[in-house]
């Protein structure tokens, strides 16, 4: 997947090893938890920076309220208004955020000048109607990934985004923004697995994905993931976020994937696939497989990359290096913490950015981030909104409002900014999965194509 220019593209593993501390050096070397080095946070992170962003939520399904509970906990972040056809939802959520306007239909919110930000969460099939409405009403926008159910309606959500240039757009790819992927990026980018030879991800669940309501056509709508009509199914829905990681690790687009699905264990009348698994080729003979489950539990989900001398395992908030032993030899390997994983032993690596002074090779499971990705991705989403918003309001009133000028004084904020996913990374990685669910609804083999991807 393309990048932009504040990734760590030009790393080298030398690079790597110089910018942190001889303890930092052989914290990671070692294999006790690594830490990164503290960086300073931007000024539009900072507590009290700016009046808190009045922000709104669209759509209270489980991951709407899953949202709505980690914006309540931003200080920045005023929910201000909160949105759902269902009134049942509409209801249980405002018990999480009593302070809001309960608002059936999302209208009035984008009519309201005072919300400035809003984040939709409604239906994948439903995303383009809203998230151009919002942008066109000048509202700050984090739409969740997908973006949209088709290529079509994903592009045109990019292209209304790259209009936008007075507002945030961020995709709901929220492992862009994860501390834990973002430190182990130039880690896994830089050589440091050898040659790299694969990559695999998971997401096992036991759950129907169904529910439940008392009024057929209400139900029929409240489960649109369980159709084709309107689901880009568990690879779109769900896998769509650790496919982003491995294009993003492995710094490239797919060139083909070939899958295959079934209905194993949720016989109810649904026509998607309650199993699958997609392998996808990458450029230089690099492959990669994701599969998923709604009938096993088990393993649960995380990422593997495979190198010629070691691979990396990452699991929620925390990742294992295991080496090969023909690897080579660094020195290093006696000063490692390492934890069995069935027969194999894994070496820690972990990002904390305040607790290594006091930790040091000492460091434990209580170090570990506790922030969850969703967390990081919204916190991201305010404090850009905050920076953007009143740049524009102080160069408006300043300078007047020029276009290109004002075009050019928001570039200087961009080095600034929290890391988040863009609407270029949100669309291709929506392109990518929606391909993934085609390959495995017809069970084929399908070739990406470079026209795809163009907005």
């Amino acid at each position: 997947m393309s990048e932009n220019g504040n990734d760590t593209l030009g790393y080298n593993r030398r690079d790597f090893l110089k910018s942190g501390s001889f303890a930092t050096l052989m914290t990671m070397m070692g294999g006790v938890e690594l830490f990164a080095q503290p960086t300073e946070q931007p000024a539009s992170d900072s507590k009290g920076s700016g009046a808190k962003i009045k922000v709104a939520v669209i759509g209270l399904g489980s991951w709407g309220r899953e949202i709505l509970t980690e914006l309540t906990k931003l200080e920045g972040a005023d929910v201000a208004a909160i949105c759902d056809t269902y009134g049942a939802f509409l209801r249980r959520s405002g018990k999480m955020a009593p302070g809001a306007r309960q608002i059936q239909d999302c209208k009035a919110i984008l009519e309201d000048k005072d919300i400035r930000a809003v984040v939709v969460a409604t239906p994948t099939h439903k995303h383009k109607d809203i998230v151009l409405a919002a942008l066109k009403a000048g509202k700050h926008v984090y739409c969740e990934a997908p973006l949209a159910g088709s290529i079509e309606d994903a592009r045109e959500i990019a292209l209304a985004a790259r209009a936008a240039k007075k507002q945030i757009f961020q995709a709901g790819l929220q492992m862009r923004a994860d501390p834990q992927r973002q430190f182990l990026l130039p880690f896994i980018r830089t050589g440091a697995l050898g040659k790299t030879v694969m990559a695999r991800a998971q997401w096992h669940k036991k759950q129907s994905w169904r529910t439940a309501s008392s009024d057929p056509e209400q139900e029929k709508a409240l489960n649109w993931r369980l159709s084709k009509a309107t689901s880009t199914g568990l690879i779109g829905e769900i896998g769509i976020h650790q496919l982003d990681v491995v294009s993003w690790f492995l710094s490239g687009r797919p060139i083909s994937v070939m899958g295959f699905g079934s209905i194993v264990q949720w016989t109810d009348g649904r026509d998607v696939a309650d199993t699958i698994e997609a392998v996808f080729e990458y450029p230089n003979g690099v492959s990669s497989s994701f599969e998923s489950t709604l009938a096993n539990s088990f393993d649960s989900e995380y990422e593997m990359f495979y190198g010629t001398d070691s691979a990396v395992m990452l699991r929620q908030n925390k990742a294992w290096m295991f080496k090969e032993v023909d690897a080579p030899l660094l020195g290093w390997e006696v000063y490692a913490r390492k934890d069995e994983f069935y027969k194999e032993t894994g070496i820690a690596l972990a990002a904390d950015a305040t607790k290594l002074a006091a930790h040091g090779a000492k460091a434990s499971d209580e170090t570990a981030i506790a922030d969850t990705p969703l967390f990081t991705a919204l916190k991201a989403f305010i404090a850009n909104t905050n920076a953007v918003a009143g740049g524009v309001e102080d160069f408006v009133a300043n300078f007047g409002d020029t276009p290109k000028a004002l075009k050019e004084y928001l570039a200087t904020l961009e080095k600034d900014r929290l890391a988040a996913a863009t609407a270029q990374q949100g669309f291709e990685a929506t392109v990518i999965a929606i391909k993934a669910n085609e390959a495995i609804a017809k069970g084929q083999r399908i070739t990406f194509e470079k026209e795809w991807f163009e907005v």
